[in-house]
């Protein structure tokens, strides 16, 4: 039997994209999974059904990843409902690339709240959970723009950096409770954000990573998985970067 058959993971921003990918990915490992959405109803709820399809329990939820109060009772509830929380995976996000002259305190605010105050949010209400049973798996997904910085994501690069810090420190802090914490810090992933890209852009993008390829939500996933399995047992505080080579120091 998989290690990962019956635990219980919780996904935020699950709806589309990379988030998408990692609650397939776990459903498929035989994990029941919860996820939040914003503004992706149809998606959610599809989603929810394709995986329920498959005879594994998941559920999808509206709440807003920004608010300490409402994070707090829908992982509650879900504990609650499932039986506990054995995973975290903070995916949500979103960005507003504007050169910094430009950038007003709602672009900033916005991008800061959603993907570095909503990782809090949703690990403040696990962890405890987590240290009263003396296991469980944090994956916080980052960016290689919060490693190298990129120009016109200064709050982007801001809050994934944050996140990077957040991860090695939680790691340290929680160790001895046989939680491990760890970030993937995906490149350019064919996803939304890329989708409004034309060919050009898009062949300039892959002049630029060694690979030669734009990632899929898959190559995430798929090290997401690593870092759940058996064999990544002594791995934690790490930025793993998924980026075809794009970031490479």
């Amino acid at each position: 039997m998989n290690h990962l058959t019956n635990k219980i993971a919780i996904v935020t921003g699950g709806a589309r994209g990379i988030g998408k990918a990692i609650v397939i990915k776990l459903a498929s490992l035989g994990c029941a999974v919860a996820f939040n959405y914003s503004k992706s109803k149809v998606e959610a709820l599809a989603l929810q059904q394709a995986i329920e399809n498959k005879e594994v329990r998941c559920e999808a939820s509206c709440v807003d990843i920004k608010d300490f109060h409402a994070v707090k009772e829908w992982i509650t509830r879900v504990r609650e409902s499932f039986g506990g929380v054995d995973i975290l995976i903070n995916n949500a996000g979103i960005i507003v690339d504007k050169a910094l002259m430009l950038m007003g305190e709602d672009d900033w605010r916005g991008v800061v709240d959603t993907n570095l105050h909503g990782m809090f949010n949703a690990s403040r209400a696990c962890i405890v959970p987590m240290m009263k049973q003396k296991c469980g798996h944090i994956i916080n997904i980052s960016s290689v723009s919060g490693i190298i910085g990129l120009p016109r994501q200064t709050n982007y690069s801001a809050s994934k950096g944050g996140m990077n810090a957040f991860t090695k420190a939680l790691a340290k802090e929680v160790a001895a409770y046989n939680i491990r914490v760890n970030a993937v810090a995906p490149g350019f992933i064919e996803t939304e954000i890329l989708a409004g890209f034309n060919e050009e852009q898009k062949r300039q993008i892959v002049e630029m990573i060694p690979l030669g390829r734009i990632g899929s939500p898959e190559d995430v996933a798929n090290c997401v998985k690593f870092l759940l399995s058996e064999n990544a047992e002594y791995i934690t505080g790490q930025i793993i970067q998924v980026d075809g080579g794009l970031a490479i120091r």
